[in-house]
């Protein structure tokens, strides 16, 4: 899937009183927008994720998958901040001609929003038929849901809150933690503070996984060990694997990125944000979710106006989103298609 780019040229307020001397996106588009165009779906990924949504979503994207882009015109950007191609803290800075590294303005969910709403425009699209995203993608496509409330005609929130949690902030400052303790993390250079990072990461996987999956997927071997665990050879493995394509400069970015999600600040209330929303909602749980647990989908799905909740039973905890895809298409095929019944219920009958 070969990468397109968006170049703002103009300075970029962000949400912190800081700006950006412009900034570029990354983003791939898979079909063709149809006559009226009404088949725009608008993938929001997740921290890690790509502009390349079959990559990282290969169950959900593709050919004869759920999101086909042979009915479907199917756009997924990098967000501002990330390592693939958009503007992030490895870009070099303008005004020094060297990489911003520790120096990168702090950004929001709100501002990543709006550079996503800049691209919108210069694609031309003026509706978004389905907004779906899970985790920091769903707080995205959630808050765009709140901002241009008459832009999204559906809206798809996975595995998502309308605010961080302590729980959820307290993760990302332990990962932080684990990055500042790197002692090359003071240092400008691309690679600093990898080691950190894959420390980091592999405190993240507890939080994405949970007590059952490790004990499931990373079982002994035998009851005669002393070492050489399953489990903790994973924690390295999935360290290592982030290192290969990430940076900890984008890690740290982005998990303040995560922590910064509030839907409510400066508009009054969470539930009078939440109230603003115009899309057709399905909010879905992941039952074994510990970083984004139900009871927060629930209560998005309780405040949001006639919004729909479902819930999917997975091993996989927050992880879930992205590997549970035939549930997940499951419980969106049904959702729509009682939404198109219920339409069909209230329109006129035309006299004949």
């Amino acid at each position: 899937m070969e990468l397109q780019y968006f170049d703002y040229k103009y300075s970029f307020p962000l949400e912190s009183g800081e700006s950006l001397p412009g900034f570029r996106l990354a983003y791939t588009t898979r079909g063709k927008l149809n006559e009226n165009a009404s088949n725009v779906v608008w993938i929001c990924h997740a921290l890690t994720g790509n502009a390349d949504a079959g990559d990282w979503w290969g169950g959900m994207v593709g050919p004869g998958k759920f999101f086909d882009p042979a009915q479907d015109f199917i756009v997924c950007a990098n967000v501002l901040g990330s390592c693939y191609g958009s503007t992030g803290p490895l870009s070099v800075n303008p005004a020094t001609k060297q990489p911003y590294y520790h120096d990168f303005p702090s950004i929001t969910i709100r501002d990543i929003v709006g550079a996503l709403d800049l691209l919108r425009q210069e694609l031309g699209i003026e509706t978004i038929q389905t907004c779906i995203g899970g985790s920091v993608g769903g707080e995205q496509a959630l808050e765009w849901a709140i901002s241009q409330p008459n832009l999204i005609k559906n809206l798809v929130l996975i595995a998502v809150s309308a605010v961080a949690s302590p729980w959820c902030i307290a993760f990302n400052e332990a990962q932080r933690m684990a990055i500042e303790a790197d002692p090359t993390w003071c240092e400008r250079r691309d690679d600093a503070g990898v080691a950190g990072m894959k420390a980091a990461r592999a405190m993240a996987m507890i939080s994405y996984r949970n007590y059952d999956t490790y004990g499931f997927t990373q079982a002994l071997d035998n009851n005669e060990q002393l070492d050489g665990y399953k489990a903790a050879g994973y924690q390295r493995y999935q360290g290592d694997k982030l290192a290969d394509r990430f940076n900890a400069f984008t890690y740290w970015t982005l998990s303040k990125v995560m922590d910064s999600h509030n839907v409510g600040r400066n508009r009054g209330s969470i539930l009078n944000a939440l109230g603003q929303v115009k899309a057709k909602t399905l909010v879905v749980g992941i039952r074994s979710d510990l970083l984004f647990p139900p009871s927060e989908q629930q209560f998005l799905a309780r405040h949001i106006p006639e919004a729909a909740y479902e819930e999917i039973d997975s091993l996989y905890g927050h992880d879930g989103f992205l590997i549970e895809f035939r549930p997940l298409a499951g419980i969106i095929r049904r959702w729509i298609l009682a939404a198109e019944a219920d339409k069909k219920t209230v329109e006129p009958i035309k006299s004949i």
